[in-house]
């Protein structure tokens, strides 16, 4: 009677065989809804990288309604802030920490400035990719770039938008006919902020940033008409 209670007991129990078939069974799920979970990460951090942008395109909006759809000219607080223009890439220094400063009716909350893929990613150690909006509390940040505010230079250039209305800005890019912003037809077609970014055919950029950016095989955008957008771009990974 006891043999036969502790066969039961045995049947009842896992063999080696059967343990190491669930454990490779596991490894194998494993294996395949890590990429998914990843990419829905990935995709999850995007969409809440875009809604700050779309929010940023609305402070810049009402902004603009209350300085006769004039942007502000701080081109002293651009300096004061630390004006660092690269010698690969980004060429100029386009971070956005004046913007943050100016905006702070607008956009009360200092992480809309923030994309969650940065702060998640070693870009948050690249210095092109952050930039403090107030001296005094380095912990409020911006990680966007805003190429038409990009340099201090006086006079302004044509491909700058400081102290610009709307419709001059469009018209004095048409006028500089800068290949890497083409010919906008309107406010649609003009980028205002964007992902920090570095393409893998700048040469004299280090090999562990070459191809980099915030999000994978492209960039968000935000344009001049406060619409924001994700764009695929062959030279990032």
């Amino acid at each position: 009677m006891e043999n036969a209670r502790e066969d039961r007991i045995r049947r009842r129990g896992f063999t080696l065989i059967e343990l190491l078939v669930v454990v490779a069974i596991i490894g194998i799920l494993a294996s395949l809804l890590l990429p998914v979970l990843a990419r829905a990460k990935n995709k999850s951090r995007q969409v809440a990288c875009l809604s700050n942008l779309r929010q940023v395109g609305i402070g810049f909006a009402l902004l603009l309604s209350d300085t006769s759809d004039r942007f502000p000219d701080r081109r002293d607080l651009k300096t004061a802030l630390g004006y660092r223009p690269w010698t690969t890439w980004p060429p100029s220094d386009p971070r956005g920490g004046w913007a943050a400063a100016v905006l702070t009716n607008e956009i009360p909350s200092s992480s809309v400035w923030i994309c969650p893929s940065v702060v998640s990613s070693a870009l948050r150690d690249v210095p092109q990719c952050v930039q403090a909006s107030d001296l005094e509390n380095t912990n409020r940040i911006v990680t966007y770039w805003l190429w038409r505010f990009d340099r201090p230079d006086d006079p302004i250039p044509l491909d700058a938008f400081w102290g610009k209305t709307v419709s001059q800005c469009v018209a004095d890019l048409r006028a500089a006919n800068n290949p890497t912003t083409g010919m906008p037809n309107g406010p649609v077609d003009v980028e205002l902020a964007v992902d920090p970014y570095f393409p893998g055919t700048i040469a004299g950029l280090p090999d562990e940033l070459k191809g980099q950016a915030v999000h994978p095989r492209g960039r968000n955008r935000l344009f001049l008409d406060t619409h924001a957008a994700f764009e695929k771009d062959a030279r990032l990974r």
